[in-house]
């Protein structure tokens, strides 16, 4: 029971320490453990239990404190000043791109001379210390009995097995939910803050690494059929709009419900095709990342998220290409750039300009969030301003949910629907959104109507709009969200978006049919008339096999549907190439640059990893 006991307060100690060191600040960290069921005192007992377990392998008590204690106080402190100086807390991949982290040192000792001569110091001698401590603690405890050893793992192992298990947070624990660990994977910085340093570390580490396809190598990318297409454009560049309209879908979808006025009319008489989403209800950055460029999150693990875990350097996209023929490139979002870590991803991205709420003017308000309306008017403002060709890439904010009863005061849609009163105002809620989502592309298509230079928008929804209790009233679903594997009838109604692609030259493209978000390049460069070895050459060939990549499905241009096919022993060539190529470019050595992505060539920094 002593040593137990002791054990525990040990862990209590090191984890308050692991907390004022992560974040600096004592009255927080005192805060963080001022409630007895956070996620505080949960990472005690979890210490604790990693501590019985390795002084059972060890066979001495106690030697797992000189373990862990070096190893987690050093991370925390890594954590502590990555966060200073790059914005962002410590997450499992940094130590994939180690660069990072050696970049970080020289900036310390630059801006904090006394910091990183202290770091020196403190290396040295802590590494001194626990060499003196570990031999010292040796000579003077008792070995464990391997009675007692045994008796400590059969303990502690299926507890910490039975933990670990909670960390996959794509899927829903109970028991998590019980601890009140929530991931925020949307907000790292909120995940660190809430669950502390510890679990949201742990939380990161599924998507620590992503392994090399089997067979990937040089002579794998070189055996890849090259298109026959090279990058140009026509003699006068068309500018380039694509507005990704924040849970913008057709709400008429769902069963016995009727909305007066059709509230997304000014969208239907344009409308190209669908988006099949890879998310539902949310993570609207993994739908940027396919439709930015033209990889798709099929081959990434499941629950990752690229703009936090894998976009660490530069990674190539429509952007990059259009940046190097001369393009101006901006992201406008009027929301804070920090959401998704988006300000260090556009510049990967090759984007010349982030605008954001920090940066763009005022932007009025339509419910609690920025208008779609006032969104369009920066658009329009910012193009009429440019004189050279541009690409401008715009998410709206204004249909974010949760879609509270009577957002909005002056509703113009009436809803019936045979659900509760509360449902079937939240769905008034979201339709006035989506009316307004439509109007504002309406009034986008006018302007570009009249302008002389050639003008592509594209407009699309990221996902379904997380209506919750809305989709379980009206059986549309039958829980609140839709699951990860059903029929592929079903994936296609609960996934599928609008989407638009308009020429002021030619009109709506027509019949693109449901897509993923990665063929989203190939259709707007072929409606402006630009050709590129990647995005109109090798997805335009890919295209010609699948509509739809995801990670559950594959969806032939025929109809033909092939579930789970990632668990199938051969993939599909064209499948096997696109998976080739997307991690030679995101995680590889670039061998398939020349070739594919010619504008990067010499501009990347191959991965070591």
């Amino acid at each position: 029971m002593r040593y137990a006991a002791v054990t525990l307060l040990a862990s209590a100690i090191l984890v308050f320490a692991i907390e004022w060191i992560f974040r600096g600040d004592l009255s927080g960290t005192i805060a963080f453990f001022a409630q007895p069921f956070k996620p505080g005192w949960t990472t005690v007992i979890l210490f604790t239990l990693i501590l019985i377990g390795l002084d059972a392998v060890l066979g001495r008590i106690y030697q797992g404190l000189m373990v862990v204690a070096p190893l987690t106080l050093t991370l925390a402190f890594v954590g502590h000043q990555k966060s200073l100086y790059l914005g962002d807390p410590l997450y499992p991949t940094d130590f994939l791109y180690a660069r990072q982290i050696f970049e970080l040192m020289p900036l310390l000792v630059r801006e904090r001379p006394l910091t990183g001569v202290a770091m020196g110091i403190g290396i040295v001698c802590g590494l001194a210390l626990i060499v003196y401590v570990w031999r010292q603690w040796r000579r003077r405890i008792w070995i464990m009995s391997y009675k007692g050893r045994i008796a400590r793992l059969v303990l502690t192992l299926p507890l910490l097995a039975f933990f670990f298990s909670l960390m996959d947070y794509a899927t829903f624990s109970w028991t998590r939910d019980r601890l009140q660990i929530i991931p925020m994977m949307w907000d790292q910085k909120e995940n660190y803050a809430s669950n502390g340093f510890a679990l949201a570390f742990a939380l990161n580490v599924p998507m620590a690494h992503v392994t090399a396809p089997k067979d990937y190598s040089e002579k794998a990318i070189a055996a890849i059929r090259k298109p026959d297409v090279a990058a140009s454009l026509p003699d006068e560049k068309p500018d380039i709009i694509i507005v990704m309209s924040e849970s913008f879908w057709d709400p008429t979808k769902l069963p016995g419900v009727s909305i007066t006025p059709d509230p997304i009319a000014n969208v239907r008489k344009l409308q190209s095709g669908e988006v099949f989403s890879p998310e539902f209800g949310g993570m609207t950055a993994n739908v940027e990342f396919e439709a930015l460029t033209g990889f798709t999150n099929a081959f990434l693990p499941a629950g990752s998220i690229p703009y936090q875990q894998y976009v660490r350097a530069p990674v190539p996209t429509m952007a990059t290409f259009l940046r190097s023929e001369g393009y101006e490139t901006r992201a406008i979002h009027p929301g804070t750039n920090w959401f998704w870590n988006r300000t260090p991803v556009y510049a990967a991205f090759g984007f010349d300009e982030f605008k954001s709420e920090e940066n763009l003017a005022y932007m009025k308000k339509r419910g609690p969030l920025a208008s779609d309306e006032s969104m369009t008017d920066e658009i329009i403002r910012e193009a009429d301003a440019t004189d050279d060709p541009f690409f401008f890439f715009a998410v709206s904010l204004q249909n974010h949910g949760p879609y509270e009863p009577n957002r909005y005061g002056n509703a113009t849609h009436s809803v019936n629907a045979p659900t509760s009163q509360w449902a079937r105002d939240s769905l008034q809620s979201y339709a006035e959104g989506a009316a307004d989502a439509g109007t504002s592309l309406q009034r986008l298509i006018d302007w570009a109507s009249k302008r002389e230079r050639p003008t592509v928008i594209a407009f699309f929804g990221d996902h379904l709009p997380p209506l919750g209790p809305v989709y379980v009233e009206t059986g549309f679903l039958k829980d609140n969200v839709a699951p990860r594997k059903e029929s592929p009838q079903n994936m296609l109604l609960h996934r599928s978006t609008p989407l638009v692609v308009w020429s002021n030259r030619t009109g709506p493209v027509e019949k693109i049919g449901a897509v993923s978000p990665s063929f989203l390049p190939l259709h707007v460069f072929k409606a402006a008339g630009i050709t590129h070895p990647y995005y109109t050459g090798f997805l335009s060939d890919l295209h010609e096999r699948f509509d739809v990549i995801d990670r559950n499905l594959l969806l032939s241009d025929t109809g033909k549907a092939t579930p789970d096919w990632s668990r199938q022993k051969e993939l599909d060539p064209a499948v096997r190439d696109y998976r080739y190529l997307q991690y030679d470019m995101m995680f590889g050595k670039h061998h398939g640059a020349p070739s594919f992505f010619p504008e990067t060539v010499d501009k990347l920094v191959a991965h070591t990893s």
